[in-house]
């Protein structure tokens, strides 16, 4: 099974203003290009690299990055045209792909990539789970439910950092019940961990990895915010925070080893930048929808609903970036997910995990969907274009100087 991309874009697509990144072939054929800064126009993708900036940290670190994105469609001529969208789509699947044509990248470059845990109540708990199993999915069932009878199911009336959420810690203590998923979900400081490295991200239509020795893992279905160098939210888009949950389980040090390996960071398939009626509210109302259809028929639904998130997103991106953290060239913050996979997929008791072949859909109808396969870090294409060689690809190209 491969990725169908013929629909990515949000249904409000002429009313949005999208911005990403391309891979662009060169005179030379695919291997003389390089990536540009793209936007949507007309369900088409225009390159605006020449008219903007070279990266897409320059751009969202603009004063006015969507006054500069208008002006550059206004300026581009036809040779800017790199096409319709569901073409550069069906071109981003690997297998699929024509290097002599153009390709989406993930909408992110030079900017850190970092992402929060345990922002969800319902979701809390699967921590606590995991912690408790040592990695272990068989032993997950019956913990579920001893925890769930002791504190029971629904922690989302507890605000974190609060009277309230002291007096619970300090009971649940008492009960040898505290765990370090349960203080940073309703102590007051967030997990705020570091997901992957500049431009090791996959886009739309990519492969994503996971690390041959896991046994037990799944998608995580979020909305990132794009932040540029002064800490302000400029724009959203959509991630996968592919997890490991036998990794992290085991131990809370190995959470490196859990989330950062290659293809487990996707995003795109663009950043919607806020302007005209779509802005942080949007973010903080929106749905996200997952999907996972395997080759062995198994599917899996299910909704996240960023309302019910427990820490507010700008609340989030004040812990992450300030006086106490600068990110010059500023940052993607996956906001976390209430996603908590319990759907028994192999045998009764065990849950769900991946198989390879497995197609994950996350979507919300104001950023589209991002469409990835899974395969293992091992097999999928290796990351080997990082910084050094994007700025002398950007100088070979004229844009530097």
């Amino acid at each position: 099974m491969r990725p169908d991309l013929t629909d990515i874009l949000p249904l409000n697509a002429s009313s949005a203003l999208l911005i990403g990144r391309a891979w662009r072939p060169g005179p030379a054929g695919g291997r003389d290009g390089g990536p540009s800064i793209v936007a949507v126009h007309d369900d088409h993708v225009i390159d605006i690299t020449s008219q903007i900036a070279a990266t897409c940290s320059d751009l969202l670190n603009q004063p006015d990055p969507v006054a500069h994105v208008r002006h550059a469609l206004a300026a581009a001529t036809s040779p800017d045209n790199l096409g319709p969208v569901t073409a550069l789509a069906a071109n981003s699947v690997p297998e699929r792909r024509d290097p002599e044509k153009p390709y989406l990248l993930a909408p992110v470059d030079l900017q850190a990539v970092k992402a929060c845990g345990v922002t969800f109540a319902a979701s809390m708990l699967e921590r606590v789970i995991e912690e408790r199993a040592g990695g272990d999915p068989a032993a997950a069932d019956d913990i579920r439910r001893t925890l769930v009878a002791e504190v029971g199911s629904d922690l989302s009336a507890v605000d974190p950092g609060s009277a309230s959420a002291e007096r619970l810690k300090h009971s649940l203590q008492e009960r040898n019940l505290w765990s370090q998923y349960l203080e940073v979900g309703i102590g007051p400081y967030a997990e705020v961990f570091t997901k992957s490295q500049p431009l090791s991200a996959v886009g739309a239509g990519a492969d994503i990895g996971l690390h041959p020795e896991s046994g037990w893992n799944n998608p995580e279905p979020e909305i990132a915010l794009a932040v540029n160098r002064r800490g302000e939210i400029v724009g959203a888009t959509l991630g996968n925070d592919v997890n490991l949950r036998d990794f992290e389980g085991r131990s809370a040090l190995l959470l490196g080893k859990a989330k950062d390996n290659n293809g487990s960071c996707a995003l795109g398939p663009f950043i919607r930048l806020f302007c005209d009626g779509y802005g942080l509210d949007d973010v903080r109302g929106a749905d996200i929808a997952l999907h996972v259809a395997g080759d062995d028929g198994f599917t899996l639904d299910a909704t996240s609903s960023m309302n019910q998130i427990s820490r507010d997103p700008a609340d989030l991106v004040a812990q992450t970036i300030g006086d106490h953290h600068q990110y010059p060239d500023g940052l993607a913050l996956f906001l976390g997910t209430m996603f908590a996979p319990t759907k028994d997929r192999d045998a009764p008791g065990l849950g769900f995990t991946h198989k390879i072949g497995d197609v994950v859909t996350i979507a919300t109808p104001t950023l589209g969907q991002l469409r990835n396969r899974v395969d293992l870090s091992t097999k999928i294409a290796p990351w080997e274009f990082g910084t050094s060689d994007l700025f002398r690809n950007l100088a070979r190209r004229g844009f530097l100087g």
